[in-house]
């Protein structure tokens, strides 16, 4: 009875391992970062390698997909026939050559709703017939908000420190520009009291000084 056990438990991880494609120890797997993060709005480049023990057929038509969020979740990107999803339209780029065992799937402009797990799955022809395996853990990424990183420009900065000089917080003038406003005042109401005082005085003094000489001849 324990045989029967270990046969079939023996059965079950192998078709496991044929469908899903696990450990080095069966001699395919696909590898793939356990986690990434990216920033909304930049790009992010998922790499990915597999191996096979299989020999390859002369034509071994391989093919690259990709499988988001769950292990048997939605395709988003198949290499042959060409195809992206929706969500992903015009933001997947897969740099992959026919007959390479590594690549990297880019995502750009990335989203908020781009946080998931992605999968790689990996489908060839060999002498054995097809065959198709996938990453278990898959790929975890995380989007992260961007930082505020903008700065205002000197010319900017220049002019707010300017018009900081000539205003306060009050809205009013600056006290210096006030004071010296004042000064000029004052010099202006002295010179307009002032001068005319200094040419009466000196009108006086003219008129009185040929009166004197007049009395001085007469005696």
């Amino acid at each position: 009875m324990a045989q029967i056990l270990l046969l079939l438990l023996s059965a079950a991880c192998l078709h496991t391992g044929n469908s899903a494609g696990a450990s080095r120890e069966n001699g395919y797997a696909v590898n793939q970062p356990a986690n990434l993060s990216g920033v909304q709005g930049g790009s992010i480049e998922i790499p990915f390698s597999f191996y096979f023990p299989w020999e390859l057929a002369k034509d071994p038509k391989m093919r690259i997909v990709w499988r988001w969020k769950v292990f048997h979740g939605e395709f988003i990107y198949n290499s042959t026939p060409p195809f992206i999803h929706e969500h992903f339209k015009d933001r997947l780029i897969l740099n992959w050559t026919q007959g390479q065992t590594s690549g990297v799937l880019r995502i750009l402009t990335l989203k908020e709703t781009d946080q998931a797990t992605y999968f790689c799955r990996v489908f060839l022809q060999t002498t054995k017939g097809m065959k198709n395996w996938q990453s278990i853990p898959g790929t975890q990424l995380t989007v992260t908000h961007a930082l505020s990183t903008t700065m205002r420009s000197p010319s900017t900065i220049t002019s707010a420190v300017t018009t900081a000089g000539l205003e306060d917080t009050g809205g009013q003038g600056n006290p210096s520009l006030l004071n010296l406003g004042a000064m000029v005042a004052m010099v202006v109401v002295k010179a307009v009291v002032i001068i005319p005082l200094y040419g009466l005085m000196i009108f006086l003094w003219w008129r009185q000084r040929p009166a004197g000489n007049e009395r001085s001849q007469c005696r």
